[in-house]
């Protein structure tokens, strides 16, 4: 009796982790924490970060972000003031 062949077995994904169309996104979001903490952050803390805790720091990034977003938003729509000039003056 020899060992079972392999050819009979489905070796797809065994396990519950990301399908590899959702791999673009996690890199987004990883990248996005990454880049606003500024090096407080290495790839590997930020990959390795508990999943609950890792979505915690994006929504808070994102608040952030839509928050500065609307503040400029404002800035750029608010009415420009005139700015008075002196009448121009002739010279004789």
């Amino acid at each position: 009796m020899g060992a079972p062949s392999l050819l009979g077995f489905n070796m797809d994904q065994t396990f519950f982790g990301f399908k590899s169309t959702d791999r673009n996104l996690l890199h987004e979001k990883l990248f996005e924490l990454l880049w606003v903490g500024d090096g407080r952050w290495s790839f590997n803390d930020i990959y390795h970060l508990p999943l609950n805790i890792r979505k915690i720091w994006v929504a808070k990034y994102r608040k952030i972000k839509d928050s500065e977003q609307r503040q400029l938003d404002e800035y750029r729509n608010k009415p420009k003031s005139s700015i008075a000039r002196p009448p121009n003056i002739k010279k004789k």
